[in-house]
């Protein structure tokens, strides 16, 4: 896994709690995907198997083009007046949308 690409451990616990609730062996993956308002998302999926080019951390997994589109970010749990949801600080995002779903790169 890229170094740079941080996890706090309240993230690293809710996946471990999501984890725990599927399958053995299966994998949590972060990726970045086209789409919403500003031209990128965020995914967050469950796997059972692993590519290739994914980069591992743990039982986490990143695909290469992915992971060099998060170098830097740091990976959050948070919890807010909308609910509790996954919080990434991208310092390669230009700008996101309003909703804060969306970025652009």
């Amino acid at each position: 896994m890229n170094k740079e690409i941080k996890f706090t451990d309240k993230a690293l616990k809710q996946i471990n709690h999501l984890l725990s609730k599927k399958d053995k062996g299966s994998f949590f993956r972060i990726a970045i995907k086209g789409g919403g308002c500003s031209g990128f998302q965020y995914e967050f999926t469950f796997e059972k198997s692993k590519s290739d080019d994914d980069l591992n951390f743990k039982n986490i997994l990143i695909d290469k083009t992915s992971a060099d589109l998060l170098k830097g970010s740091e990976v959050d749990y948070v919890s807010e007046l909308i609910g509790e949801s996954f919080k990434i600080s991208n310092p390669q995002t230009k700008s996101s949308c309003g909703c804060g779903v969306s970025f652009s790169l």
